[in-house]
């Protein structure tokens, strides 16, 4: 049988010889990568339109997909390292009130 290669697999094969192994940190590194994205799974919601446009306008000014950035939240969210904005102020207050408090 005869196999007509690809561009990139004839590139390759041109270059096999200047092909170097990659360190073994590198290798490692990716290996991370590769069962991090293994863990991950599909799923599909429904998003309020306006607050997919506001996600949408909040990862571009940050220079991220906006997938990454609602992937990240939920992380957030999940792991409680989601900051709740009154929460945050409840906290300053109370520490601002021991500080004037002699």
């Amino acid at each position: 049988m005869n196999y007509e290669l690809t561009e990139e697999e004839k590139n390759i094969e041109d270059n096999i010889n200047n092909l170097k192994p990659v360190s073994e940190e590198k290798r490692q590194r990716v290996k991370k990568i590769i069962d991090k994205a293994k863990r991950s799974r599909m799923i599909s919601l429904r998003v309020n339109e306006d607050d997919l446009k506001q996600i949408k306008k909040k990862a571009e000014k940050k220079g991220i997909p906006y997938q990454r950035l609602i992937n990240m939240v939920l992380h957030e969210y999940a792991t409680d390292a989601l900051l709740d904005k009154e929460e945050v102020k409840k906290i300053f207050n109370t520490l601002k009130e021991k500080e004037l408090t002699p």
